[in-house]
């Protein structure tokens, strides 16, 4: 089962109601995926030379000032924190890997969402319903994003197995469907330096493509990649920077839709996510084929 759903705004009057129009996508996949929800909000960049991370605590009462202020004492800079629920946005000076390091080194308690300078991310379990409010989704702007919503099969349901995941900068992906082959590929890319925190399969594939980018792939290099080397069935919503890809394997057995207007363009599971859009009713629909990449990018960030 699961649930994904993604929007990508193209005008202003989209992208200032960009959490409350994907907030409302979610809700409508909570019967595919009640165990967990997440979403990757695209907003908001940081300058130059700065990092934003989200950052994960099960403790509620967790002081978040703190952690800012040891990271500031460590690092250049760290401005105060900006708690949403059980997460915490800190825009940092510094090289990211060494932030994410630190924290991972001296708080293990803690866990790095994600890490880039648009790129938000937040998950929690529980139905879709509930996450959407406790995270005020209303409230977050941005360029695009995606969601999910998890119907747990291979692994254990915790905030940290929820999706999105992320193993590259302002890198993530949501999945549906299953790996067969995820083990084996999770030894391959350990040896070539991408960690893991859960066991979950989509975790690997986004660690493939972190790997492909990084070795000089381009995103659709990266995602054609998956059709060789990713075993199984899948339907995939990878968010970056710019925007967001789609990609189904060969066979396509995993349900996925998509359309678009002069004013956005959306991705779901099924249509009645993509109804509650504005203008959906005049929307260019269609069925992704299977095995082709398709993506809607904006200017890069400077």
């Amino acid at each position: 089962m699961c649930g994904i759903v993604g929007l990508f705004a193209k005008t202003g009057e989209i992208e200032d109601r960009l959490g409350a129009y994907l907030g409302a996508m979610l809700v409508q996949m909570s019967s595919r995926g009640p165990d967990s929800a997440g979403v990757a909000v695209y907003r908001e960049p940081v300058p130059a030379g700065s990092s934003k991370l989200v950052v994960y605590s099960a403790d509620p009462a967790e002081d978040w000032g703190a952690l800012a202020v040891a990271l500031g004492n460590r690092f250049a800079a760290c401005e105060h924190p900006m708690r949403r629920a059980s997460h915490a946005v800190l825009v940092v000076e510094g090289d990211v890997d060494d932030v994410s390091g630190w924290i991972h080194d001296e708080r293990p308690d803690l866990r790095v969402m994600s890490a880039g300078r648009v790129i938000e991310i937040y998950k929690e379990v529980g139905l879709p319903t509930a996450f959407a409010e406790r995270f005020r989704l209303e409230e977050l702007a941005g360029s695009h994003a995606l969601g999910h919503t998890r119907m747990a099969t291979e692994s254990r349901v915790t905030t940290e197995g929820s999706h999105p995941f992320s193993t590259g900068l302002d890198l993530c992906l949501v999945h549906n469907g299953s790996l067969s082959n995820h083990n084996r590929l999770r030894q391959s890319l350990r040896r070539e330096g991408i960690e893991f925190r859960t066991e979950n399969d989509t975790e690997v594939a986004a660690g493939y493509l972190a790997w492909r980018l990084r070795e000089g792939a381009s995103l659709q290099e990266a995602l054609e990649g998956c059709l060789d080397d990713l075993d199984g069935f899948y339907t995939f919503l990878c968010g970056t920077a710019d925007g967001f890809a789609v990609l189904r394997d060969p066979i396509a057995c995993k349900p996925a839709v998509m359309a678009e207007t002069d004013d956005w363009v959306a991705m779901a599971s099924e249509w009645r996510a993509i109804a509650v859009l504005p203008g959906s009713a005049e929307a260019r629909l269609w069925e992704p084929e299977p095995g082709v990449v398709y993506a809607w990018e904006r200017q890069a960030v400077a």
